[in-house]
């Protein structure tokens, strides 16, 4: 299994997460938003350097021309609600994708918010068997939510290749993932990855709630 991690390179991504984790920026939910959609352009476009091609020719005014593109018949799968504007930026450049929606979240078993059990309410999507499945979350805290929106979308078939694209993920979710998805055909692809949880297992340093960033906050 391979893991990307954007931030150990340097490109223009690092500036749309640096405006997502800045408190004094992150709070405009319009420019919020648009980052997290534009890094989902970015990473559509390295996911598509790693995939199957083919030739085909293109008619011109003038002549034919050759054209190499993707080979693959690819499904983008979303976590709500947070994962929207990061869907929306990822389909932006995968517009001919396939598209797959669940519903997790986390169920407090206490007012202090530090344990909790994962629910999975809803799940609409295509048939996944044979395809490309790129699993969208903007935050990968502890990778439970991931792992169980993989075992759901299982029911609609099996993927050729999964991709996990996250924005800002923690070490421990990303040594979950390694432990839990198929080692042979997964790869990660994470802006950032940072170091710890905090009691509540949020990322630390992370961005706060992506979901109430974009979206405001919920009762």
């Amino acid at each position: 299994m391979k893991v990307i991690n954007f931030s150990e390179t340097n490109s223009l991504l690092n500036t749309y997460v640096r405006e997502i984790r800045d408190i004094t920026i992150q709070n405009d939910r319009l420019r919020f938003r648009r980052n997290i959609e534009r890094l989902g352009e970015i990473m559509a476009y390295e996911i598509s350097k790693k995939l199957r091609y083919k030739s085909i020719e293109v008619t011109t005014p003038l002549d034919v021309a050759k054209v190499n593109i993707p080979d693959e018949e690819i499904v983008i799968a979303t976590i709500l609600r947070a994962g929207l504007p990061y869907h929306h930026g990822v389909l932006n450049y995968f517009d001919g994708a396939e598209n797959a929606f669940v519903s997790a979240y986390r169920k407090y078993k206490e007012t202090g918010h530090k344990t909790f059990d994962i629910h999975i309410e809803y799940i609409a999507s295509p048939s996944i068997e044979g395809k490309t499945l790129i699993l969208t979350d903007p935050m990968l805290a502890t990778g439970g939510s991931m792992e169980l929106t993989y075992r759901a979308l299982l029911t609609k078939g099996d993927p050729s290749h999964i991709h996990i694209a996250t924005i800002i993920a923690s070490q421990q979710a990303i040594d979950y993932c390694v432990k839990n998805f198929p080692q042979e055909k997964t790869t990660i692809w994470a802006a950032a990855i940072d170091p710890g949880l905090n009691e509540s297992s949020y990322i630390v340093p992370g961005i706060g709630d992506a979901g109430d960033l974009a979206y405001g906050e919920k009762a």
